[in-house]
């Protein structure tokens, strides 16, 4: 199941920590590729979402766009 990401949050989330998208790959695991799509507001799977929360160190919740 995908879920559709919040853009502005994945994009803020980043500003937050001063992450690059390079170093969003190291921290979160997922490809550069997929965090590219998330920030152009791509829907990804849940798992993915997870992953990229936990490498911005913010709950799933934040990232996922509501409605």
């Amino acid at each position: 199941m995908s879920v559709p990401i919040n853009r502005v949050a994945l994009i803020a989330g980043m500003a937050k920590r001063n992450i690059n998208c390079n170093q969003l790959v190291e921290l979160s695991g997922v490809s550069r590729v997929t965090i590219t799509a998330a920030r152009s507001g791509k829907s990804c799977s849940r798992k993915t979402a997870e992953k990229l929360a936990a490498g911005l160190g913010v709950p799933v919740e934040t990232l996922i766009k509501e409605g």
